[in-house]
């Protein structure tokens, strides 16, 4: 079996799966094609456009912004911490997270609600009925 050779540049679906950005690399291929990853702040048309190392990728996904700077094109998807020394994170960090809704609050001792506290509250909530299912 012959050694591989080094690459100078290697297609950015195979990238993003060897990195472990995608867990398959047809979601690679799909999130490359359908804009939102940016090569150097460019639109990616294409899986097959080549990326190499100093390139940085913006990568938009569900609830959050990934900013990688390329350092290293791999050669196989290896385990996780051999899959980050190909990347040098430069996202911003994740906001804060919401607060949580306060609950109204019953007195000490009060017991749970009876029937006509319950529908009190259904119409502060603004339910008219109270649905048994």
């Amino acid at each position: 079996m012959a050694i591989p050779e080094a690459q100078e540049s290697l297609r950015i679906d195979k990238w993003l799966w060897y990195a472990r950005i995608t867990k398959s690399r047809t979601l690679a291929q799909k999130l490359s094609v359908s804009g939102h990853v940016r090569l150097n702040k460019d639109k990616i048309a294409a899986a097959k456009t080549a990326v190499k190392p100093g390139d940085v990728l913006t990568i938009t996904m569900p609830r959050r912004l990934l900013i990688l700077k390329v350092l290293k094109l791999g050669t196989r998807r290896g385990p996780a911490p051999e899959a980050q020394l190909l990347y040098e994170d430069m996202s911003p960090p994740p906001p804060p997270k919401e607060t949580q809704v306060q609950v109204a609050k019953r007195e000490a001792g009060a017991g749970r609600p009876t029937k006509r506290d319950r529908r009190q509250i259904a119409r502060i909530r603004g339910f008219n009925e109270i649905d048994p299912f």
